[in-house]
């Protein structure tokens, strides 16, 4: 049995679940997120706990258990507490600058990078213009629109300058040292 997946779910105050058919609908003080849970694996409501059950032991509903449960959680940390990613751009002149629901960035193009922030996701830029916070309650969606900004100028591999997450670590090739 999943380790994981059997683990029940302590709901948060000011949380409240609620699973028809296998859909199922998180609310709480920051929003409310909706997931569709596989059929396979039942899903039951008692007072202030969540717990997530599987009906067969075949491989692929034992793949899911651990997912699901842990896709449930996340979704009842984010609508109460929400999530947060920080990124640093490493660069001469290298900012970023929010302007309503988009961010512009000057990476070393020719021109300014302009990406839309999807709904639900917000940010800020300290004061400096070189760290970058993202904000949402959707785990899952925050974590692709980090990818996709990073993807706009990833850090090189030689001096390290580019758009990066706070806590990577970038291992720099040595270059050119003069061969004898």
């Amino acid at each position: 049995m999943s380790r994981i997946g059997k683990k029940p779910i302590e709901l948060p105050k000011g949380v409240t679940v609620t699973v028809t058919d296998s859909e199922v609908r998180v609310k709480g003080g920051k929003g409310e997120l909706n997931w569709r849970a596989p059929n396979v694996l039942k899903i039951e409501v008692e007072a202030s706990q969540l717990k997530v059950q599987r009906q067969g032991e075949s491989a692929s509903e034992r793949a899911l258990h651990g997912l699901t449960r842990t896709l449930i959680y996340n979704m009842c940390v984010g609508v109460s507490e929400g999530f947060k990613r920080d990124m640093e751009l490493t660069g001469v002149g290298y900012r970023a600058f929010v302007n309503g629901d988009k961010l512009e960035f000057a990476v070393g193009y020719s021109h300014p990078v302009v990406y839309p922030l999807p709904e639900g996701i917000t940010a800020e830029v300290d004061k400096k213009q070189t760290k970058l916070t993202l904000f949402g309650i959707d785990k899952q969606l925050l974590g692709q629109v980090a990818a996709n900004i990073r993807s706009i100028r990833p850090p090189d591999a030689y001096k390290g300058k580019g758009i990066r997450y706070a806590n990577e670590k970038i291992k720099l090739k040595p270059g050119k040292t003069g061969s004898k």
